[in-house]
């Protein structure tokens, strides 16, 4: 069992930066890849992020590549998601979200295959 808080959320201008924090329990953090979702009103939940178990592999969506990172600290229980440049249509919810894996090195992107879900922050940016 998994349990997973965000927190960093909130109200920022267009082109401004946010970070968002996702402190997971349990002491089995690095048997996880580890993924960011969104969800906008009135549209589907997204992939955003994912990093690997060991956190040497990332992946991104084309709409947030080269403006979010992703990064963990399995000594910490921490999974980070560094957003910056940001713009309107990045104003969702974020969900921070836990996939069982076995090979270190998977970064899943379907939200099917994670089990456990944090609560969400919501994310606005003003125009």
């Amino acid at each position: 069992q998994v349990q997973l808080v965000e927190s960093g959320g909130g109200l920022v201008q267009a082109g401004g930066s946010l970070r968002l924090s996702c402190a997971a329990s349990g002491r089995t953090f690095s048997l996880y890849s580890m993924g960011w979702f969104r969800q906008a009103p009135g549209k589907e939940r997204e992939f955003v992020s994912a990093t690997s178990r060991n956190g040497g592999s990332t992946a991104y969506a084309d709409s947030v590549k080269g403006r979010f990172t992703i990064s963990r600290d399995n000594a910490k229980n921490t999974v980070i998601l560094q957003m910056n440049s940001l713009k309107p249509e990045d104003t969702a919810v974020y969900y921070c979200a836990a996939s069982p894996t076995i090979a270190p090195t998977i970064t899943p992107t379907q939200a099917v295959v994670y089990r456990y879900w944090g609560q969400g922050t919501q994310v606005t940016v003003s125009s």
